[in-house]
């Protein structure tokens, strides 16, 4: 039996590539006025709103804009999945792994780029966007598990399926996963450009291909 029992991954700059904050994708392609989103970001930092309210706002940004699914999907033309994804995310499961997402990232996202992801994941925890016949967005359901909540996410699932947080490992890249990525048993640094997460990970993968996460896992 491996020794862990529940890998989490990262969306943006981990399981996807050529991109650090798909929110920001999203903004700079439909032209999104930066004043209004900067005071929503600084509303949020400064704990005047949740994170919730902060998602929420910018989705409504969109909706404004009468963006459409496929101005999604052209926004996200120059993004990729990882290297060795796929691979990595076939041989946990042989190896009954259990696997979730855990991500500030948006469900279009992964929609594109790991269409059968139900296949793969046991859960995924990240924003939601549903569009109408038309295209447009017909509904939100923005995730609060983001920053310092997504190591309440990892706790969730840990304690439904009976798993210590020691048997757990979290696989991401930015300043927003340092708790959870302390909470791990194992936490992985991949493709990190932040010194401060490297220093809290208990491994740091520099090599943009997934399939390195695979020695630290199975091992």
């Amino acid at each position: 039996m491996p020794k862990y029992k529940l890998v989490c991954f990262d969306v943006d700059g981990t399981l996807i590539d050529n991109v650090k904050f798909s929110w920001q994708v999203f903004h700079d392609y439909f032209e999104i006025d930066e004043d209004r989103r900067d005071k929503a970001k600084n509303k949020f930092f400064n704990k005047e709103i949740t994170y919730l309210e902060w998602a929420e706002h910018d989705i409504n940004l969109w909706k404004e804009k009468g963006v459409k699914k496929e101005d999604f999907i052209k926004a996200s033309s120059g993004l990729k999945l990882m290297e060795g994804a796929l691979d990595t995310l076939d041989e946990l499961k042989k190896n009954g792994i259990k696997l979730a997402i855990i991500s500030g990232s948006l469900s279009i996202i992964l929609e594109k780029f790991i269409p059968d992801y139900n296949e793969y994941f046991d859960d995924v925890y990240l924003s939601w966007i549903k569009f109408d016949e038309n295209g447009s967005i017909s509904e939100v359901k923005a995730t609060e598990f983001d920053m310092e909540k997504k190591a309440d996410a990892l706790k969730q699932i840990a304690e439904r399926e009976k798993i210590s947080l020691k048997e757990c490992v979290f696989v991401g890249d930015f300043l927003n996963d340092m708790k959870i990525i302390k909470e791990a048993g194992l936490g992985i640094a991949f493709n990190c450009e932040h010194d401060e997460l490297k220093k809290a990970a208990d491994v740091v993968i520099e090599k943009k291909d997934l399939r390195e996460v695979l020695r630290h896992i199975l091992k």
